[in-house]
């Protein structure tokens, strides 16, 4: 006969074969870990009877006495360890942790290579019937340590002073570039991941109190901790690695908040027979204390050569100094120098005078368009404003603004601080002029159709030679028999170079201005109509040419109102009653002759 076949199912069941046998599960072995770590075996066991709380104990099989079981703890004997283990047990240092009541870690601190073997997890039966298995089995292979971890060579870039750790001193804005080594020897199959951390200044060390920078992870990943997460994704951090061992962090743009000390972590990881990376091995270096040099509390701006006084028509120069421990312009950082001034007596800052960019281009600030005025980087950190030809408009009070920026991701600029320097005040001497206008309508009443002919005499006192005189002619209208409440308007005028400047005519007519004398100045209003009715004034000023050949005003005045009505002729008052009296009479005479003419014909029909 045969060998017998399998058993039926049906037999299997009603013997409890393959249904609610207890198992007790371990890892998949071997397991590698590394001397001096801690390591945690699962074990958990199904399929019992009993109690829902199981009870376990654990065995060690060395390789030397594959045979002899080790009693290494139990979760019902106290004394159940062997003499090798009773004082670590004692110690904590070997532990049995229950995650529940059928699940149990077994923690070794401080591994040992004594502690390599067959770690077998056996639970004492509470079930009916002995049916199933009731310990598991899984080898543990311990490796030395040889990870090493320390900070590169050569150091970091900054200023860095000889301490232990390095203390490192980097500018605002500046790229910050540490270095790390972190190698094994380990003859397994491991990846590495290193991070770079960063504790607060004065923090203790300690894996709480350090804010993960930047890490490589064992799958190659390169993650940012939170707060520098929009650092990384903006190209303002990276971690390289070159050759085997040497990784590179850079952090563009420092900024204050990432002075503290910096430390590299390393950790090796393995890959598990169950496919799960297990981290085991890990270690800190410090790589420096890092300082940030705020720009703001470098930047400092001084000015001269002191209060000034000149005449119109002088140069007036202006130095501006920027100083401090700043770091050089270029890449990282970039500065901006502008002058400002406020008149005397007025509050704030005042107004833009000129400035140079973060580019070395110079620009004038709003009413100095034309001027001949200079603005230019004479040393490595000072700057000077140059006026060709100052004007009495120009005196007041100036101050020097600077502005340091920080180049962030590509060329984008942030600016990182700003300094005003003291007050400067700068006194121009006034040219004296004094202006004095009357204005008159020539020949008094003026009739619609005619010309009306306004003249401007000007009477100057004091001002410089050579000093020459403009005139403007300008209408306020009248509604109503009232002042209108709209500005005056211009009618026409000549400039200092005797250039006619026309406006607009309130009656739309043509209009002409003359220089009729060295000082009077003269307005023709051609074809005058009831639309140029208004009250008229002249507007004269006085004009200085500079060596720079710059026109500035040095005096103004305005003449006092001369009302334009234009009247109209005492013909014109008879010629309009005349036609109304010639109409009125030809229609009145139209309509009796057509009356007379209409009873004629009636007449002569009724005879």
């Amino acid at each position: 006969m045969g060998a017998p076949g399998p058993a039926p199912l049906s037999l299997l069941l009603m013997l409890g074969i393959g249904c609610c046998a207890r198992e007790v599960l371990v890892p998949k072995g071997p397991l590698y870990r590394v001397a001096g770590t801690t390591v945690f075996i699962p074990c958990n066991v199904s399929g019992y009877e009993g109690p829902a709380q199981q009870d376990f104990e654990w065995f060690l099989y060395r390789s030397e006495a594959p045979e002899v079981a080790l009693s290494i703890i139990s979760t019902r004997d106290a004394q159940f360890s062997y003499a090798v283990f009773a004082p670590r047990v004692a110690a904590g240092e070997v532990q049995v942790q229950r995650l529940q009541g059928d699940a149990v870690l077994l923690r070794i601190a401080h591994l040992q290579a004594q502690d390599a073997g067959v770690y077998e997890c056996y639970t004492p039966s509470t079930d009916a019937r002995y049916l199933g298995s009731y310990s598991g089995k899984v080898e543990l292979r311990v490796l030395p340590d040889t990870l090493q971890v320390s900070p590169a060579s050569p150091g970091p870039r900054g200023r860095q002073a000889p301490t232990s750790p390095p203390r490192l001193t980097v500018y605002e804005g500046q790229e910050l570039t540490l270095g790390c080594l972190a190698r094994t020897s380990t003859q397994e199959h491991t990846h590495m991941a290193v991070s770079f951390g960063r504790a607060v200044p004065e923090a203790p060390v300690g894996q709480a109190a350090l804010q993960e920078v930047v890490g490589l992870r064992s799958d190659l990943a390169v993650e940012a901790g939170g707060p520098y997460a929009e650092r990384l994704t903006a190209g303002e951090l990276y971690l390289s690695k070159g050759g085997t061992d040497r990784y590179r962090m850079v952090v563009g743009g420092a900024q204050a908040g990432d002075a503290g000390t910096y430390h590299c972590t390393a950790a090796e990881w393995i890959q598990d027979p169950d496919g799960s990376w297990a981290q085991i091995a890990e270690k800190r270096a410090v790589l420096a204390q890092v300082d940030v040099q705020t720009l703001s509390s470098q930047l400092a701006v001084t000015v001269g050569p002191g209060e000034r006084r000149i005449g119109p028509g002088e140069p007036l120069e202006l130095l501006c100094n920027v100083s401090g421990a700043l770091p050089p312009q270029g890449r990282h950082a970039a500065y901006s120098v502008g002058w400002e001034m406020a008149p005397a007596g007025a509050p704030g800052p005042g107004r833009l005078v000129a400035q140079l960019d973060t580019e070395g281009v110079g620009s004038l600030g709003p009413g100095y368009e034309g001027r001949h005025i200079a603005m230019e980087k004479v040393a490595s950190r000072t700057y000077r404003l140059r006026l060709e030809a100052a004007r009495p408009s120009d005196a007041g009070t100036y101050r020097c603004l600077a502005k340091a920026y920080v180049r962030g991701s590509g060329t984008r600029l942030r600016e990182a601080a700003s300094a005003r320097s003291r007050p400067l005040p700068v006194h121009v001497r006034e040219e004296g002029v004094v202006l004095e206008a009357v204005a008159q309508l020539t020949g008094g009443t003026v009739y619609r159709g005619e010309t009306a002919s306004l003249l401007c005499n000007i009477s100057v006192r004091g001002g410089p030679p050579g000093l020459r005189l403009a005139a403007s002619w300008w209408v306020e209208r009248q509604e109503d028999g009232e002042q209108s409440s709209a500005p005056a308007q211009l009618v026409g005028g000549m400039n200092q170079d005797g250039v006619a400047e026309l406006g607009v005519r309130p009656g739309g007519g043509p209009v002409s201005v003359e220089l009729v004398g060295p000082r009077s100045h003269r307005l023709r209003l051609h074809s005058l109509g009831p639309e140029d009715e208004g009250v008229y004034h002249c507007a004269p000023s006085a004009w200085v040419q500079h060596a720079d050949y710059s026109w500035y005003q040095a005096g103004s005045t305005r003449s006092g109102p001369v009302t334009v009505y234009p009247y109209t002729h005492a013909l014109d008052t008879l010629f309009v009653p005349m036609l109304v009296g010639t109409g009125v009479a030809l229609v009145t005479g139209a309509v009796v002759l057509a009356t007379i003419t209409c009873c004629f014909m009636k007449r002569l029909r009724k005879r």
